[in-house]
């Protein structure tokens, strides 16, 4: 039976209607804030299915570096109150654009789900890393993708928080620097709904390139 299942396996080819599909997964991705997430419970079984979504993402020799932290309320007070200082502290950055002010980049407390998200940091060579040392970390990032993505097609809403400080969240965390460092803080929960375009586009805080902006010239 195994080995006729990976014989068929091996033999998969993917037709116009399931490009058609990933293809509206991909272009249906948001970045959720808690201003749209509502209180209702993600499952066990559709954790595992977001999570095991990650183990999928290639990664630089194999080496599959990722490591994640399902953070109880304790934490998540803790992480909230260091965005909260965080986020005073970047308005003076976008002192030119008075829409930051007012813009809500998180769900930390309104989210179902919070997950750390930390790169294992090599103690050998890795095969593809001896030169490029951060594709470990990239590698990590891509299996992010792979939650957002399945998520997504789950209709549960992922948001990424990035106005941390790696080194307060390690503490928060007690993990120690020199065997992982901090990728990603994300929030997931069901949705009052997906914005049919990226909401910092509808509020005009940026265009959308086109593909010909993206060549370098």
């Amino acid at each position: 039976f195994i080995q006729r299942f990976t014989r068929l396996f091996n033999l998969m080819k993917f037709n116009k209607k399931d490009l058609n599909l990933l293809s509206k997964v991909i272009a249906s991705r948001r970045d959720v804030r808690g201003n749209n997430f509502i209180n209702k419970k993600i499952s066990n079984k559709k954790l595992n299915i977001i999570l095991n979504s990650a183990l999928h993402a290639p990664s630089v020799g194999y080496s599959q570096p990722w490591h994640f932290i399902l953070v109880n309320k304790e934490k998540r007070d803790l992480v909230y109150d260091h965005f909260s200082k965080s986020f005073e502290k970047s308005k003076d950055k976008f002192l030119d654009k008075p829409l930051y002010n007012s813009l809500k980049l998180e769900g930390i407390k309104e989210s179902n789900i919070n997950i750390a998200v930390y790169y294992k940091k090599s103690t050998s060579n890795i095969l593809g890393q001896t030169y490029m040392k951060r594709t470990g970390e990239y590698s990590v990032v891509c299996a992010i993708l792979n939650m957002w993505l399945t998520a997504r097609a789950l209709n549960i809403g992922m948001g990424w928080v990035s106005i941390l400080k790696p080194k307060k969240i390690n503490k928060i965390f007690d993990i120690d620097k020199n065997e992982y460092k901090f990728i990603a803080y994300l929030c997931f929960g069901y949705t009052k709904e997906f914005y049919n375009e990226p909401e910092l586009k509808k509020l005009k805080w940026n265009k959308k390139k086109k593909l010909k902006d993206c060549f370098l010239k």
